[in-house]
């Protein structure tokens, strides 16, 4: 740590002494490019009559011919050059554009300058007081053109090469670094990479599975071959990063490249969106660590903002839940529409507390109340909904962890059920707008406790919105990536230790999704509901935990079952091979939104529900909190639970 200190400040105090000059110099920029420019218009007016000389000095055209012709020069590329705004470009960055410029420049001003001259040929006068002018040759106004576009380009060169090249400390042994993807992100990152003040990196060579980039180089740089082939080259160049030059790439083409190199000990890198880098939110150098979120994220949802805006705006707005994962991110999200009063209700003290801290930093104009209550308590529930008079539920409160709900039946009972029960009844008595519940891809044919009170509570809310005025919807989604108690930090934490990596069984599969995305499609879907609807979101495709495990290991710079094992523990109570939660289907209507579609259920007897609840309710909140007792009981709500059984 003290070594690794040391070697910054010795970089910036290297990088503050070189920058002295550059600054000052940077005060008088504009006239020292002026004065550039007329140098080199004169070097290049005296190199054209050299050529047109025979590369001779004469004293007749060094004394009487020269001097007159470099004043007229001078002052027509002055004005010309001035025109074409080639006293502002930044050297340091030239590119094809400036040479444009510079060609553009050239032209002009010796056509201006030829016209001028041959006015001034023609005139008895000029011939009579000036015979020597009048004796120069056609090919000297030529030779300048050019002769002032190469000059031009090659000081223009130089300024960069000294930048990219010459100006670079080099602190320690460079990281050896390989880019994949052969285009303009690629070739900018390398371009960025020249230019830092301070080298970090050697580029070894680029990756790129276009057949027709295949042999070619950029900026003398490689391309060494196909993603195929990475772990062979990564080995034989002694690679020790990569970064993915592909902004557009999506989260399968990253994954590819992940696996590829998995048993590698290599640092994955990977560059802003184009989108990020168009804006100038970021540039193409500002490359950062590819986390998982990039190989399981999927594309932007694209939402009905103003729906949304015309649900949440100036409306009092209660989140129960209000410091968990979903819970949390629901008031983020909310704050961006500006609701009139956010109400966050949470059980637990400290998550309160830092998302209020968080919220009122982020933005201060939204009003909000950080409220700390049980959901179960019926009587300071109704004291909230009196007091505050909200207009729209979100209720992401919740018991979801599945082994600790087993071990805890009746707690599960009382908070997905009860607790749901409790909030729902208090928004149908004070007549709230809109309910909405978050439920899970486990409430779905559930094999655990957990999964069926969340189905319990689904049913009640579908229930009571037959005769209430209040809209009540359920919305489904499956695991969210670094949720509280979800398998991502899990792992980080596991890898972190130095392992193992614990999965428990090789064919484990789960939904992923990220927390934004999930809110949004969340507050997209209630703006849709009519009421009585139970909503799934889209997850896409299930990915394999033991995958995620060794892709976690890999993008950690470890090999997976050496460096770091993975050790299968066995699958406990509750837990399902994998989730079953699809948008398709003859019991799936679609809506207008790609990514949402309506579960077709259908409805349990009002009685028998009620009766089923208190019954079941009654159980769990006996002494003993017997499991199979409870288990009866929910069988006789939820027929396709199945408890434990695979």
């Amino acid at each position: 740590m003290v070594k690794e200190e040391g070697v910054a400040n010795e970089r910036k105090n290297k990088t503050e002494k070189r920058s002295i000059l550059p600054t000052v110099l940077l005060a008088f920029r504009k006239p020292l490019i002026i004065f550039a420019h007329i140098l080199v218009f004169a070097t290049s007016l005296m190199f054209s009559f050299l050529l047109a000389k025979n590369m001779q000095f004469n004293s007749d055209w060094l004394v009487r011919q020269y001097p007159l012709l470099l004043l007229f020069f001078v002052i027509i590329k002055l004005l010309v050059f001035g025109i074409f705004r080639q006293y502002r470009g930044w050297w340091r960055y030239v590119g094809i554009s400036d040479l444009v410029g510079i060609l553009r420049a050239s032209l002009v001003s010796s056509l201006i300058i030829v016209a001028i001259w041959y006015v001034f040929m023609n005139t008895t006068s000029v011939r009579k007081r000036m015979p020597d002018i009048t004796e120069i040759e056609q090919g000297v106004f030529v030779a300048d053109m050019f002769a002032t576009v190469l000059l031009l380009a090659g000081l223009r060169m130089i300024i960069r090469l000294y930048y990219e090249e010459f100006r670079t400390i080099e602190l320690g042994r460079l990281k050896r670094f390989l880019i994949i993807g052969a285009g303009n992100a690629g070739e900018a990152l390398l371009r960025e990479i020249h230019r830092m003040p301070v080298a970090e990196y050697e580029v070894i060579g680029f990756i790129d599975d276009d057949p027709v980039k295949q042999g070619i180089s950029i900026h003398g740089i490689p391309l060494l071959g196909k993603v195929e082939q990475l772990p062979e080259i990564a080995k034989d160049r002694n690679i020790e990063e990569i970064a993915i030059a592909m902004p557009s790439a999506d989260h399968n083409q990253l994954r590819r490249v992940v696996q590829v190199c998995e048993g590698t000990k290599i640092r994955f890198r990977t560059v802003p969106s184009i989108t990020d880098i168009a804006s100038g939110k970021f540039s193409v150098s500002q490359i950062r660590d590819i986390d998982i979120n990039d190989l399981l994220g999927r594309e932007s949802v694209q939402l009905d903002i103003d729906l949304i805006e015309e649900f949440a705006r100036d409306k009092t707005i209660l989140v129960t839940g209000g410091g968990g994962s979903i819970g949390s991110e629901m008031c983020r999200q909310l704050c961006n529409f500006n609701p009139k009063l956010l109400l966050l209700v949470e059980h637990a003290e400290n998550p309160l507390f830092h998302i209020e801290q968080e919220l009122r930093k982020k933005f201060p104009n939204v009003a909000m109340k950080g409220i700390i209550c049980n959901i179960t308590d019926k009587l300071r529930i109704e004291s909230i909904f009196e007091k505050y008079k909200p207009q729209v539920i979100i209720h992401a409160a919740a018991h979801k962890h599945v082994p600790l709900m087993e071990i805890n039946p009746s707690e599960a009972i009382k908070n997905n059920v009860v607790g749901t029960k409790t909030i729902a009844d208090a928004a149908n008595k004070y007549n709230i707008t809109n309910f909405v519940m978050i439920s899970t891809d486990k409430a779905v044919n559930p094999t655990s406790i957990m999964g069926s009170s969340k189905r319990i509570a689904e049913t009640y809310i579908q229930d009571l919105n037959k005769t209430s005025n209040t809209h009540f919807v359920t919305v489904r989604f499956g695991n969210v990536l670094g949720s509280n108690g979800s398998v991502v930090p899990i792992f980080k934490k596991q890898i972190a230790n130095g392992g193992p990596v614990t999965v428990t069984h090789p064919e484990m599969k789960r939904y992923f999704m990220t927390i934004p995305e999930a809110s949004q499609l969340v507050l997209q879907a209630a703006t849709m509901g009519k009421g009585g609807e139970i909503f799934v979101l889209d997850m896409g495709e299930s990915v394999k935990i033991v995958d995620l495990a060794k892709e976690l290991i890999t993008l950690s710079g470890f090999k997976p079952g050496e460096d770091i094992e993975i050790v299968f523990t066995g699958m406990r109570p509750g837990e399902k091979l994998f989730e079953e939660l699809s948008i398709k289907g003859e019991d799936m209507q679609p809506t207008r939104h790609p990514k949402i579609s309506v579960w077709k259920n259908i409805p349990m007897d009002r009685d028998k529900l009620r009766s089923g609840i208190d019954e079941l309710v009654a159980t769990a909140m006996t002494q003993n909190h017997n499991h199979n007792e409870i288990a009866r009981k929910i069988k006789q709500l939820v027929p396709e639970y199945i408890g434990n059984q695979q």
